[in-house]
């Protein structure tokens, strides 16, 4: 899993325990504790995913675009993914070894039966769940 999915789901924690109050980045950032650049740019991936609307000028900030019951933690998975759960390989195997040149197929086919049951498991929590556990 790579370090968008904690982030996406901090922020979303954020906003939906703020009962829509704006926030800007820069508070977002600060809860996170990282540059407000990085905030910036996964704040706009989940504002293309329809979770998150803004409002711009004096006061505006960011706020939940919908409510957090109807956003579950699979659909924040899939807004941020980009790779399967437990990564890739960077190396390319040897196709003349009867293992490497048929190694790539059988763990493509192993990652996609974990990312499912991962997104199957994502499924049974919203982000209303996941929040309801802050005070």
């Amino acid at each position: 899993m790579n370090g968008r999915y904690p982030i996406a789901l901090h922020i979303l924690t954020l906003l939906a325990k703020t009962d829509q109050e704006l926030l800007s980045s820069e508070y977002i950032a600060g809860s996170i504790n990282i540059n407000p650049a990085l905030a910036r740019k996964e704040i706009s991936n989940l504002r293309k995913h329809s979770f998150i609307e803004s409002k711009e000028g004096k006061g505006g900030g960011y706020s939940l675009a919908m409510p957090a019951s109807q956003i579950t933690l699979a659909d924040i998975y899939r807004a941020v993914k980009d790779s399967h759960v437990l990564g890739v390989a960077k190396n390319t195997p040897n196709p003349d070894c009867p293992i490497g040149k048929q190694i790539n197929q059988n763990i493509e086919q192993l990652y996609n039966e974990l990312d499912t049951a991962f997104i199957v498991k994502l499924e049974t929590k919203t982000l209303e769940d996941f929040s309801n556990q802050f005070n």
